[in-house]
């Protein structure tokens, strides 16, 4: 597949380096999602945002939209990011939300969502990261994984999280291996995990618009950032390529705002 898309490229008229980035972009694309979904690229678009200059960003989309374009998949391209700056951040789940979220799926015995909520808000990990954990690496306390340019981003897992995580999978008789399996042994898709996420948020009465993957990690890094101000270690632990990305985070989230203009704004 991966010729038939450089010859795919050639005959758009792409130069040589045009090409061979767009190949490198769709293979990081692969080596983080296993499927072409609109799910999977939003995450993907995200991570971009998250991870790269506005402009860059903008190249790793161009490069996805290229692909899918060649599988004939257009209705899937994603938009471009705009170069505009947010003063707050969105969609972000409130700490007493994450914890009673948490409590709730423990409490029903839905043993294995309560583990996925924690581990995304316990590390900072990207969907496809999280999917990427094993048992091998709970009992580590890391996880290490590769980045463009061969660089390492290491996924911290905290005591308290890695103790009562070894109980759970030991009581599953599991050993080693991927922890977030399907009733078919196999792993879990990212769009699953938001549609079960969104349908349990529904149950307990959380607002859906906060209850998605990456809203964990934004949580993570939130609750950080107010614990420990070292803001370029939190850039090293959620894998940003600038420390100005990771600025977003000491910014208030917009229902946070909105709480402080009821309060303060009485004229």
């Amino acid at each position: 597949m991966e010729k038939q898309f450089k010859q795919f490229l050639v005959h758009c008229n792409l130069s040589k380096n045009t090409t061979k980035s767009y190949v490198s972009v769709v293979n990081h694309y692969f080596k983080m999602f296993t499927e072409l979904n609109k799910f999977s690229l939003l995450e993907f678009k995200e991570y971009c945002v998250e991870s790269f200059q506005p402009s860059t960003a903008n190249s790793y989309i161009n490069a996805i939209n290229k692909y899918l374009e060649f599988r004939k998949l257009d209705k899937l391209k994603i938009k471009r990011v705009k170069i505009q700056q947010k003063n707050y951040l969105e969609n972000v789940i409130s700490n007493e939300d994450y914890n009673y979220f948490k409590t709730r799926l423990k409490k029903d015995g839905k043993t294995k969502w309560y583990f996925m909520v924690w581990f995304m808000g316990a590390t900072g990990a990207r969907i496809g990261e999280l999917l990427q954990i094993k048992v091998e690496h709970v009992r580590a306390g890391y996880l290490d994984l590769y980045t463009k340019g061969g660089k390492i981003r290491r996924i911290y897992i905290p005591e308290k999280l890695r103790k009562e995580a070894g109980v759970w999978l030991e009581s599953q008789n599991q050993t080693s291996g991927f922890i977030f399996l399907n009733r078919r042994g196999k792993q879990i898709t990212g769009e699953g995990i938001a549609k079960r996420l969104k349908s349990y948020a529904k149950i307990y009465g959380i607002p859906l618009a906060v209850v998605h993957p990456h809203s964990f990690r934004h949580r993570f890094a939130k609750n950080f950032i107010e614990k420990y101000n070292d803001i370029a270690l939190l850039a090293d632990l959620m894998g940003h390529e600038s420390i100005e990305t990771t600025r977003i985070y000491l910014r208030m989230t917009a229902s946070e705002q909105q709480k402080i203009v009821d309060k303060v704004v009485t004229w």
